[in-house]
């Protein structure tokens, strides 16, 4: 028995959309979507595709062939994922054309050459080459705090001692490249940190097959401890008695479409073709709640599974916290201290751009209406947190406002505000207001730091910020 399909995902030209349209339509609704007409001026669709529109393996090979990556092994399940393994990308290409020759050779062997398909998974490109600039981030995606944060940041404060300092680049963002044969795969997942993703088709054709977070209790077994990891396999009913009862988004990604993955929404996607494809994992004050709500879900469920030796460890609670980082990739602490800097950027934009915005002005303004967004989402979320007693009295937290917001943190911290400010600048543009004193190019004027100055940060701002996050 198939699957029961109940629909598709919508596809709009992207040029048609503004940005407001956009979240108020798939961002705040938490809906699926496919935009095209985003990516004609792409390098990546120019360089990484052959003039039949084939991945172009020779050019991957010769410019960084060097590179080491992750690749998986679709025929084989290790735990919960599929089976990884590590080469340099020319290698990889290599079997990879291998595969393909023996499939034109001996057609009737495709089934057999299936067994051993790899799929080029989670490169992080962009960090590793940030001169070759294979693509823009489209505008609806900017407003990215995920990537902005570790492009400055490590999430996760305390690294264990494992950590080597040349994986750095594997720990440092969540913009990847993908590459696979036709026939690779991607098994029944939700993505990281219950982020939103975007994945652009360079090439290729996927087909994705969606649940919304409303259905996605029925793909988990009677303990709601395992999800199915094949929707297409013979899915037990006397393991997952309401797998049946689900009703399925089904979509076709073509070549230079990009599909928007909202927070919570379980997939599988299957490349029906030899494909290439940008992705991105995402956050902001859209969906930073449920990013909230799976630390919780996760540190109960790690709590749970310690909580036999409670009464003989010394520091519980630091362990069920070093367990959620390690499993989820951040825990209490790193997360209070992402909103709490995210929480004085935005503080920093509303200090800089009160003065150009008087009156009625002020509170009409899309820009503004976006800062207020991003403070009332972070507020509430940490006012969320204050019922995590345990994390609240054991945690050894500090951070000094003062220290962040003066000398040379002050211009590194308006740099880091700067790039958070850059959607809501877009905002600002689209909303038709524009202040007296606009700069030729539509940009809004903002101040900036004097460098001959003593780099002191305005006291007010300082008390605004304790003001804002004060558990009390």
């Amino acid at each position: 028995m198939g699957l029961k399909i109940g629909g598709r995902v919508e596809k709009i030209d992207g040029r048609t959309l503004s940005y407001n349209q956009f979240c108020e339509r798939f961002l705040q609704k938490n809906e699926p979507v496919v935009l095209t007409g985003l990516m004609d001026d792409w390098r990546a669709c120019r360089d990484w595709v052959n003039h039949n529109a084939q991945p172009n393996l020779h050019f991957f090979s010769t410019h960084f062939g060097n590179s080491t990556v992750q690749v998986v092994e679709c025929s084989k399940k290790e735990f919960t994922d599929q089976a990884r393994v590590e080469m340099s990308v020319s290698e990889f290409i290599g079997k990879w054309s291998k595969i393909s020759a023996e499939e034109t050779s001996h057609p009737s062997g495709s089934a057999e050459n299936c067994q051993y398909l790899l799929y080029l998974k989670d490169w992080h490109f962009v960090k590793e080459y940030p001169d070759y600039v294979a693509y823009s981030t489209p505008l609806f995606f900017h407003d990215d705090w995920l990537n902005l944060y570790l492009d400055t940041y490590h999430m996760h404060r305390n690294p264990d001692t494992t950590y080597q300092e040349k994986n750095e680049i594997n720990c440092s963002d969540y913009r990847f490249v993908y590459m696979g044969a036709k026939g690779t795969w991607t098994p029944f997942h939700a993505d990281v940190f219950r982020s939103y993703s975007w994945s652009a088709n360079v090439c290729g054709k996927k087909k994705w097959h969606f649940l919304s977070p409303s259905q996605c209790h029925l793909t988990f077994d009677r303990n709601m401890k395992n999800c199915v990891y094949d929707i297409f396999a013979d899915v037990s009913e006397k393991q997952c008695p309401g797998f049946r009862k689900a009703v399925w988004l089904e979509c076709t990604q073509e070549e230079k479409e990009i599909i928007f993955v909202p927070s919570g929404w379980h997939h599988q996607v299957h490349n029906e073709a030899d494909t290439i494809s940008i992705n991105h994992n995402w956050f902001n004050a859209y969906n930073l709640p449920l990013v909230w709500k799976l630390l919780v879900k996760d540190y109960n469920e790690a709590k749970e599974y310690i909580e036999d030796i409670r009464d003989i460890c010394d520091d519980f609670e630091g362990l069920c916290q070093r367990n959620l980082a390690a499993n989820t990739g951040m825990n209490f602490s790193d997360f209070f201290i992402f909103v709490t800097r995210f929480s004085f950027a935005n503080l920093v934009i509303l200090h800089n751009n009160i003065k150009d915005f008087p009156g009625p002005l002020f509170r009409s303004c899309n820009h503004i209406r976006k800062l207020i967004l991003n403070l009332t989402s972070i507020k509430r979320v940490a006012l969320k947190m204050q019922s995590m007693n345990d994390w609240r009295e054991n945690s050894r937290i500090s951070l000094d406002f003062e220290e962040i917001a003066k000398g040379q943190n002050l211009h590194s911290y308006l740099g880091y505000s700067s790039a958070l400010d850059k959607p809501c600048q877009t905002l600002h543009l689209q909303s038709g207001h524009c202040p007296s004193g606009s700069s030729s190019d539509g940009q809004y004027p903002t101040s900036k730091p004097d460098p001959n100055s003593s780099h002191q940060f305005p006291c007010d701002v300082i008390h605004l910020i304790r003001d804002f996050l004060k558990w009390d």
